[in-house]
């Protein structure tokens, strides 16, 4: 194996993972399942992660929670008003979920019910994500004090974590739209006076990844 196909069966391997997950969480991201999606040979599945399934997984999610954070603040960025922002994530969420045809949700959430207590490396990285997604939200904001902002955001991720599992019900993304206009309203309540726009920029730049 060439050292540029090394490289490219890794990062399908990945993406694949993210694909799985976010359709069917971590039950559906078998080992056979991967390799079948990727299109990589089995034997390489090892040789990049000797760690196995979770170690594949593990990375994944932090390769994913890295395209969610440019994804969120690119909505939240292409706003000024405060409840215009949280329209325009929301909308962005809406718009993700029919361009999956309802069938993908966040893998953060759909992999975090599946974890037991031998998992804990995952909830990890998975605690991260949602305390990235949090501060990259918080970013936008400014409300009478922090602990009210923080408050907030988490609120904002809650319920696009359960718009999510809404949508794959209905088949509708209008949970997503719903839940921002109504959201919408408590921000522009909220917010200051002078609400100076203010964005967060994931380290280094990195790539979106919207699989």
């Amino acid at each position: 194996m060439g050292k540029d196909d090394g490289r490219g069966s890794r990062g399908r391997m990945l993406d694949a993972a993210i694909v799985l997950m976010r359709g069917s969480g971590l039950s559906g991201a078998g080992i056979n399942e991967i390799v079948r999606e990727s299109g990589s040979p089995k034997g390489s599945m090892y040789h990049f992660f000797p760690g196995g399934k979770v170690q594949l997984c593990a990375e994944a999610l932090r390769l994913y929670s890295l395209g969610v954070t440019e994804f969120i603040d690119a909505a939240l960025a292409s706003k000024d008003a405060p409840g215009e922002k949280v329209k325009a994530l929301f909308d962005a969420f809406a718009r993700r979920v029919e361009e999956g045809g309802f069938h993908k949700s966040c893998a953060a959430g759909a992999v975090i019910l599946d974890l037991d207590d031998g998992l804990d490396a995952l909830r990890v990285v998975l605690d991260r994500a949602f305390s990235d997604w949090i501060t990259t939200i918080v970013g936008h904001f400014h409300f009478t004090d922090a602990r009210k902002t923080r408050s907030f955001a988490g609120l904002a991720l809650t319920a696009i974590e359960g718009a999510y599992i809404r949508c794959r019900a209905e088949r509708s993304s209008r949970p997503f739209r719903e839940t921002g206009t109504w959201l919408a309203e408590l921000a522009e309540r909220h917010a200051e006076s002078d609400p100076t726009p203010r964005t967060t920029r994931p380290p280094g730049g990195r790539r979106r990844h919207d699989n």
